[in-house]
Protein backbone atom coordinates (compact mmCIF):
# COMPACT_ATOMS: atom_id res chain seq x y z
CA UNK A 1 0.00 0.00 0.00
CA UNK A 2 1.48 3.24 -1.30
CA UNK A 3 2.07 5.91 1.53
CA UNK A 4 -0.36 9.35 1.08
CA UNK A 5 1.96 12.19 0.44
CA UNK A 6 1.51 14.76 3.03
CA UNK A 7 0.93 18.07 0.82
CA UNK A 8 2.00 20.64 3.93
CA UNK A 9 5.51 18.87 3.93
CA UNK A 10 8.21 21.82 3.48
CA UNK A 11 5.61 24.70 4.01
CA UNK A 12 7.05 25.39 7.52
CA UNK A 13 10.27 24.97 6.61
CA UNK A 14 9.77 28.02 3.68
CA UNK A 15 8.05 29.86 5.65
CA UNK A 16 10.76 30.22 8.43
CA UNK A 17 13.27 30.56 5.61
CA UNK A 18 11.05 33.01 3.96
CA UNK A 19 11.58 35.37 7.05
CA UNK A 20 15.21 34.79 7.15
CA UNK A 21 15.47 36.32 4.63
CA UNK A 22 13.10 39.44 5.33
CA UNK A 23 15.00 39.92 8.10
CA UNK A 24 18.63 39.43 6.55
CA UNK A 25 17.80 42.15 4.37
CA UNK A 26 16.38 44.77 6.99
CA UNK A 27 19.81 43.81 8.97
CA UNK A 28 21.79 44.60 5.79
CA UNK A 29 19.80 47.63 5.19
CA UNK A 30 20.48 48.81 8.59
CA UNK A 31 24.03 48.10 8.69
CA UNK A 32 24.51 50.39 5.38
CA UNK A 33 22.42 53.15 6.92
CA UNK A 34 25.12 52.76 9.89
CA UNK A 35 28.21 52.81 7.83
CA UNK A 36 27.01 55.70 5.93
CA UNK A 37 26.07 57.78 8.97
CA UNK A 38 29.36 57.29 10.14
CA UNK A 39 31.56 57.94 6.63
CA UNK A 40 29.08 61.22 6.47
CA UNK A 41 30.10 61.67 10.30
CA UNK A 42 34.25 61.38 9.67
CA UNK A 43 33.98 63.45 6.25
CA UNK A 44 32.19 66.59 8.48
CA UNK A 45 33.25 66.39 11.59
CA UNK A 46 31.87 68.32 14.41
CA UNK A 47 33.27 71.66 15.15
CA UNK A 48 33.64 71.44 19.22
CA UNK A 49 33.37 75.39 19.64
CA UNK A 50 30.49 76.06 17.29
CA UNK A 51 28.70 73.06 19.00
CA UNK A 52 29.21 74.45 22.84
CA UNK A 53 27.78 77.54 21.52
CA UNK A 54 25.25 76.55 20.28
CA UNK A 55 23.94 74.53 23.24
CA UNK A 56 24.85 77.37 25.18
CA UNK A 57 22.34 79.67 23.35
CA UNK A 58 20.18 77.15 23.56
CA UNK A 59 20.20 77.19 27.25
CA UNK A 60 19.66 80.98 27.24
CA UNK A 61 16.05 79.88 26.11
CA UNK A 62 13.64 79.85 29.38
CA UNK A 63 11.41 77.86 27.85
CA UNK A 64 14.24 75.06 27.80
CA UNK A 65 15.75 76.44 31.28
CA UNK A 66 12.88 75.66 33.32
CA UNK A 67 12.13 72.38 31.85
CA UNK A 68 16.26 71.65 32.36
CA UNK A 69 16.48 70.11 35.57
CA UNK A 70 14.44 67.16 37.63
CA UNK A 71 14.53 66.59 41.22
CA UNK A 72 12.55 64.02 43.51
CA UNK A 73 13.78 62.70 46.91
CA UNK A 74 15.82 59.81 47.98
CA UNK A 75 15.89 59.43 51.83
CA UNK A 76 16.65 62.55 53.39
CA UNK A 77 18.42 64.26 50.38
CA UNK A 78 17.42 65.35 46.62
CA UNK A 79 18.39 63.89 43.89
CA UNK A 80 18.64 66.55 41.20
CA UNK A 81 20.60 66.27 37.45
CA UNK A 82 19.67 67.51 33.93
CA UNK A 83 16.58 65.86 32.65
CA UNK A 84 15.69 64.32 28.81
CA UNK A 85 14.74 67.70 27.47
CA UNK A 86 17.95 69.03 28.22
CA UNK A 87 19.68 65.65 27.29
CA UNK A 88 17.86 66.14 24.05
CA UNK A 89 18.73 69.61 23.10
CA UNK A 90 22.24 68.87 23.90
CA UNK A 91 22.34 65.57 21.85
CA UNK A 92 20.98 67.97 18.45
CA UNK A 93 23.44 70.57 18.99
CA UNK A 94 26.55 68.43 20.07
CA UNK A 95 25.82 66.74 16.38
CA UNK A 96 26.97 63.64 14.78
CA UNK A 97 24.88 61.04 17.46
CA UNK A 98 22.17 58.65 16.77
CA UNK A 99 20.32 57.95 19.78
CA UNK A 100 16.67 56.48 20.46
CA UNK A 101 14.43 54.05 21.96
CA UNK A 102 13.38 50.97 20.26
CA UNK A 103 11.16 48.48 21.35
CA UNK A 104 12.75 45.01 21.01
CA UNK A 105 10.19 42.35 21.56
CA UNK A 106 6.81 42.57 22.89
CA UNK A 107 5.70 39.23 25.43
CA UNK A 108 4.21 37.48 28.32
CA UNK A 109 3.36 40.92 29.64
CA UNK A 110 5.86 42.94 29.06
CA UNK A 111 8.23 44.67 27.13
CA UNK A 112 12.02 44.06 26.70
CA UNK A 113 13.30 47.71 25.16
CA UNK A 114 16.73 48.96 24.00
CA UNK A 115 18.04 53.05 24.91
CA UNK A 116 20.65 53.77 23.00
CA UNK A 117 23.03 56.60 22.05
CA UNK A 118 25.83 56.48 19.65
CA UNK A 119 28.66 59.09 19.00
CA UNK A 120 29.15 58.04 15.26
CA UNK A 121 32.68 60.54 15.06
CA UNK A 122 34.39 59.35 18.14
CA UNK A 123 32.49 55.29 17.48
CA UNK A 124 31.86 56.01 21.43
CA UNK A 125 28.15 54.06 22.04
CA UNK A 126 25.87 53.87 25.18
CA UNK A 127 23.31 51.03 25.50
CA UNK A 128 20.93 50.13 28.20
CA UNK A 129 18.71 46.84 27.69
CA UNK A 130 15.45 46.65 30.12
CA UNK A 131 12.21 45.32 30.98
CA UNK A 132 9.15 47.22 30.78
CA UNK A 133 6.35 44.54 32.65
CA UNK A 134 2.90 46.30 31.46
CA UNK A 135 1.60 46.74 35.02
CA UNK A 136 0.88 50.36 36.55
CA UNK A 137 1.24 50.94 40.07
CA UNK A 138 -2.07 51.88 41.88
CA UNK A 139 -3.42 52.99 45.18
CA UNK A 140 -5.68 49.56 44.56
CA UNK A 141 -2.71 47.77 43.84
CA UNK A 142 -0.85 46.82 40.84
CA UNK A 143 -2.77 47.24 37.36
CA UNK A 144 -2.24 45.08 33.96
CA UNK A 145 -2.13 47.32 31.05
CA UNK A 146 -4.19 46.27 28.31
CA UNK A 147 -4.12 49.33 26.32
CA UNK A 148 -1.85 49.55 23.39
CA UNK A 149 -1.49 53.38 23.95
CA UNK A 150 -1.31 53.02 27.62
CA UNK A 151 1.69 50.07 26.86
CA UNK A 152 3.46 52.81 24.33
CA UNK A 153 3.06 55.74 27.13
CA UNK A 154 4.80 53.27 30.21
CA UNK A 155 7.45 52.33 27.61
CA UNK A 156 7.84 55.68 26.36
CA UNK A 157 8.21 57.26 30.42
CA UNK A 158 10.29 54.23 30.93
CA UNK A 159 12.59 54.55 28.29
CA UNK A 160 13.30 58.24 28.74
CA UNK A 161 15.28 57.82 31.72
CA UNK A 162 17.50 55.48 30.22
CA UNK A 163 17.90 57.72 26.94
CA UNK A 164 18.64 60.43 29.18
CA UNK A 165 21.71 58.45 31.19
CA UNK A 166 22.43 57.07 27.79
CA UNK A 167 23.16 60.54 26.04
CA UNK A 168 24.96 62.09 29.13
CA UNK A 169 27.18 59.13 28.93
CA UNK A 170 28.19 60.22 25.42
CA UNK A 171 28.63 64.13 25.65
CA UNK A 172 31.95 65.30 27.74
CA UNK A 173 31.03 66.20 31.71
CA UNK A 174 32.05 69.40 31.44
CA UNK A 175 29.70 70.40 28.93
CA UNK A 176 27.31 68.91 30.21
CA UNK A 177 28.42 70.85 33.66
CA UNK A 178 28.16 74.26 31.28
CA UNK A 179 24.80 73.75 29.98
CA UNK A 180 23.45 73.33 33.68
CA UNK A 181 25.43 76.59 34.76
CA UNK A 182 23.77 78.47 31.72
CA UNK A 183 20.24 77.39 32.54
CA UNK A 184 20.31 78.38 36.30
CA UNK A 185 21.92 81.82 34.91
CA UNK A 186 18.44 82.17 32.36
CA UNK A 187 16.43 81.52 35.35
CA UNK A 188 18.47 83.87 38.18
CA UNK A 189 19.22 86.52 35.70
CA UNK A 190 15.79 86.85 32.93
CA UNK A 191 12.42 86.89 35.12
CA UNK A 192 11.17 87.64 32.01
CA UNK A 193 9.78 91.02 32.67
CA UNK A 194 7.09 89.39 35.68
CA UNK A 195 8.18 89.89 39.46
CA UNK A 196 9.66 87.12 41.86
CA UNK A 197 6.29 87.73 44.28
CA UNK A 198 4.25 86.97 41.16
CA UNK A 199 5.91 83.86 39.71
CA UNK A 200 6.00 82.74 43.33
CA UNK A 201 2.19 83.30 43.71
CA UNK A 202 1.38 81.59 40.31
CA UNK A 203 3.66 78.44 41.02
CA UNK A 204 1.71 77.63 44.54
CA UNK A 205 -1.69 78.63 42.86
CA UNK A 206 -0.72 75.94 40.34
CA UNK A 207 0.16 73.42 42.53
CA UNK A 208 -2.62 73.97 45.13
CA UNK A 209 -5.11 74.32 41.77
CA UNK A 210 -3.81 70.47 39.60
CA UNK A 211 -2.22 68.86 42.65
CA UNK A 212 -3.86 70.04 46.01
CA UNK A 213 -0.54 71.12 46.80
CA UNK A 214 -1.41 73.57 50.13
CA UNK A 215 1.03 76.52 50.79
CA UNK A 216 1.72 75.45 54.34
CA UNK A 217 2.75 72.34 52.51
CA UNK A 218 5.13 74.07 50.14
CA UNK A 219 6.63 76.26 53.30
CA UNK A 220 7.27 72.92 55.17
CA UNK A 221 8.82 71.11 51.75
CA UNK A 222 11.75 74.48 51.32
CA UNK A 223 11.92 75.60 55.02
CA UNK A 224 10.82 78.70 55.23
CA UNK A 225 7.97 81.35 54.61
CA UNK A 226 6.60 81.74 51.54
CA UNK A 227 7.42 85.71 51.63
CA UNK A 228 10.96 84.87 51.84
CA UNK A 229 11.63 82.18 48.89
CA UNK A 230 13.83 83.10 46.55
CA UNK A 231 14.74 82.52 42.63
CA UNK A 232 16.19 79.07 43.89
CA UNK A 233 13.26 78.46 45.95
CA UNK A 234 10.97 79.05 42.60
CA UNK A 235 13.69 76.59 40.69
CA UNK A 236 12.89 74.10 43.29
CA UNK A 237 9.26 74.46 43.17
CA UNK A 238 9.22 74.15 38.91
CA UNK A 239 11.25 70.93 39.29
CA UNK A 240 8.72 69.41 41.86
CA UNK A 241 6.16 70.16 39.41
CA UNK A 242 8.21 68.52 36.26
CA UNK A 243 8.15 65.65 38.05
CA UNK A 244 4.75 65.34 39.02
CA UNK A 245 3.71 66.18 35.48
CA UNK A 246 5.99 63.62 34.07
CA UNK A 247 5.06 60.89 36.68
CA UNK A 248 8.70 60.25 38.08
CA UNK A 249 7.29 60.91 41.95
CA UNK A 250 4.32 61.21 43.74
CA UNK A 251 2.44 64.05 45.94
CA UNK A 252 3.63 62.46 48.91
CA UNK A 253 7.53 62.08 47.68
CA UNK A 254 7.84 65.91 48.49
CA UNK A 255 5.46 67.06 50.50
CA UNK A 256 3.44 66.14 53.89
CA UNK A 257 -0.29 65.40 52.98
CA UNK A 258 -1.93 65.81 56.71
CA UNK A 259 -4.52 67.93 57.12
CA UNK A 260 -2.94 71.26 57.75
CA UNK A 261 -6.38 73.10 58.30
CA UNK A 262 -6.16 71.86 61.70
CA UNK A 263 -3.38 74.15 62.40
CA UNK A 264 -5.76 77.20 62.14
CA UNK A 265 -7.79 75.58 64.97
CA UNK A 266 -5.57 74.58 67.59
CA UNK A 267 -4.04 78.29 67.59
CA UNK A 268 -7.63 79.15 69.16
CA UNK A 269 -7.30 79.70 73.16
CA UNK A 270 -8.51 77.03 75.13
CA UNK A 271 -9.76 78.31 78.50
CA UNK A 272 -9.64 74.68 79.75
CA UNK A 273 -5.84 73.93 78.65
CA UNK A 274 -4.84 76.88 81.41
CA UNK A 275 -4.88 77.13 84.71
CA UNK A 276 -8.31 78.90 85.90
CA UNK A 277 -6.89 80.51 89.02
CA UNK A 278 -3.87 82.33 86.94
CA UNK A 279 -6.23 85.22 85.10
CA UNK A 280 -4.72 87.77 84.04
CA UNK A 281 -5.68 90.96 86.02
CA UNK A 282 -7.27 92.67 83.20
CA UNK A 283 -9.54 89.62 82.58
CA UNK A 284 -10.51 89.50 86.84
CA UNK A 285 -11.31 93.44 86.37
CA UNK A 286 -13.92 93.07 83.34
CA UNK A 287 -15.75 89.56 85.06
CA UNK A 288 -16.00 91.40 88.57
CA UNK A 289 -17.57 94.46 86.27
CA UNK A 290 -19.82 91.73 84.31
CA UNK A 291 -21.08 90.31 88.12
CA UNK A 292 -21.90 93.59 89.37
CA UNK A 293 -23.62 95.20 86.81
CA UNK A 294 -26.75 93.26 86.95
CA UNK A 295 -26.49 93.82 90.48
CA UNK A 296 -25.84 97.64 90.33
CA UNK A 297 -29.11 97.98 88.43
CA UNK A 298 -31.42 95.91 91.16
CA UNK A 299 -29.99 98.68 93.38
CA UNK A 300 -28.92 95.29 95.61
CA UNK A 301 -25.09 95.46 97.31
CA UNK A 302 -22.92 92.07 96.11
CA UNK A 303 -22.58 89.94 99.12
CA UNK A 304 -19.06 90.63 101.29
CA UNK A 305 -17.57 87.14 100.99
CA UNK A 306 -18.06 85.40 97.24
CA UNK A 307 -16.07 82.51 95.92
CA UNK A 308 -14.23 83.70 93.32
CA UNK A 309 -14.46 81.48 89.94
CA UNK A 310 -13.61 82.42 86.41
CA UNK A 311 -16.61 80.61 85.19
CA UNK A 312 -19.13 82.95 87.07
Amino acid sequence: MENVMNIYEGVENRQVAGRGVGTEMMVSRQAQEVQAAMVIAKKFPRNEVESFNRIMQACKRRSLAEQAMYEYPRGTTKVTGPSIRLAEAMAQNWGNIDFGITELEQRSGESQVMAYAWDLETNTRQTKIFAVPHVRSTKQGNKALTDPRDIYEMIANQGARRLRACILGVIPGDVIDAAIAQCEATLTDSNGGVPLEDLIRSSTATLQEKYGITIPMIEAYIGCNVKSFTMNDLMRLKRVYKSLEDGMAKREDYFDLADHSQDAVSEVNNPFEKDPGKLSGKKKAEKAKEAEKPQAEAGTQPPDEIPETPFR
